[in-house]
């Protein structure tokens, strides 16, 4: 196994870089194979493009080859099918790699000495129909050890073949996490378990270091918003069954950042992250303390994207607070988001991205008294002063 130290990379001058010359082609969260194929045609000279399979639905799912060195990597993004974030990080990637003006030396010193294996899209149907699970309702995440789906087996399959020496998960997570001090989990992490007693085997202190390292990256951007994930053993999950194979493997969640529900600023963050663990940065290389790992806050479930508190409603004695959570639908070639009552009640423990003070107003939802958790919110006005508009869809 060989042992991985990542750059302690200068972020400014590639967020610089990245500012001006990201991946503008794609970008919002619908994000499936007609967005991916012109470009993957485009990087056909570049890079070592294959088929490596097809899924249930008989769409290719596509690997790049990037490099020629001993340390193989391999990546996969949109395993879930809604979760695009890192898909559009990883085609920032590509055009860092395939760009022929900066950064030369890291460049040449990465394809040197790395053989980057990567799976832009491993669920093609589920980016179709904009769905975490496969076309067969299935949960990639979870088919780890059963490999039911033909999706699963391609990417175990590449696994088998390649032998990597490290292996990043690429995901998105909900808007629900925070961390402490009332933050929003922008960037989370995790170093998969290898076994029940979440024992800190030698591949777990690996992928710690790198994320301690990614931690130290990030931070110069997003100080108080990176968190680390639940680390729960579950052998049916791909990362825990690599962990468990001594594989370091790196779950990555790309999460929210302040207003921005198409994930255009996380993805630079999960851009920043990806150069760090692939040791792309300056000359100096730093070999991290695994145990810092933990002192990255754990998170938490506190945020809904709206709250709106001190609200009368007709049946209730005191006042009140809404909870809104913002619900994923696909409708044409456009996600929308539709705004669902998710709580009433006081709802201290809870925070809102956007925070509305209904100032104790009697209200009408969608233009009636009655107030019932899990209904579609297009309108909530004061009913004493209609023309107060408190939420709108």
């Amino acid at each position: 196994m060989f042992t991985f130290v990542s750059s302690n990379l200068m972020p400014m001058k590639f967020s610089t870089w990245y500012s001006d010359n990201f991946e503008q082609k794609i970008s919002g969260r619908y994000l499936h194979l007609e967005h991916i194929n012109p470009l993957l045609s485009d990087y056909k000279n570049d890079f070592e493009i294959s088929v490596i399979g097809t899924s249930e639905m008989g769409k290719d799912i596509s690997c790049v080859k990037i490099g020629s060195g001993k340390k193989v990597i391999l990546a996969w993004s949109q395993m879930h099918g809604n979760e695009s974030t890192t898909t559009k990080a990883i085609f920032d990637f590509f055009k860092f790699i395939s760009q022929n003006r900066e950064f030369q030396k890291e460049k040449k010193t990465f394809l040197d000495n790395h053989t980057f294996y990567c799976i832009p899209i491993l669920n093609p149907d589920g980016a179709q129909l904009y769905t975490r699970e496969n076309a067969n309702k299935i949960d990639l995440n979870r088919d780890a050890k059963d490999l039911s789906q033909s999706e699963s087996r391609c990417l175990r399959a590449l696994f088998d073949k390649i032998k990597p020496d490290l292996c990043l998960n690429l995901h998105d997570q909900r808007t629900i996490y925070s961390l402490p001090g009332g933050f929003s989990a922008t960037v989370s992490f995790l170093a998969p378990a290898a076994n029940e007693e979440r024992s800190v085997t030698e591949s777990r202190k690996i992928a710690m270091k790198l994320i301690v390292n990614m931690r130290k990256t990030l931070s110069d951007f997003i100080p108080n918003a990176i968190g680390r994930y639940d680390d729960t053993f579950n052998d049916n999950c791909v990362g825990d069954t690599f962990q468990q194979l001594g594989v370091p493997t790196i779950l990555f969640e790309a999460g929210h950042a302040q207003e921005d529900y198409l994930r255009e600023k996380t993805r630079a963050y999960i851009f920043y992250a990806l150069l760090t663990a692939l040791g792309i940065g300056d000359d100096h290389q730093v070999e991290s303390d695994f145990d810092a790992y933990f002192s990255i806050p754990e998170n938490e479930k506190c945020y809904k994207d709206v709250v709106i508190r001190n609200v009368k409603l007709k049946d209730r004695p005191t006042l009140v607070a809404l909870a809104i959570q913002y619900e994923e639908k696909l409708d044409g070639n456009k996600v929308i988001f539709t705004p669902v009552l998710e709580e009433i009640g006081e709802l201290d423990h809870l925070l809102g991205h956007k925070e509305i003070d209904a100032e104790g107003a009697e209200i009408l939802l969608n233009s009636h008294e009655n107030v019932f958790v899990g209904e579609n919110v297009s309108t909530i006005i004061n009913k004493n002063a209609k023309s107060q508009m408190i939420f709108q869809e």
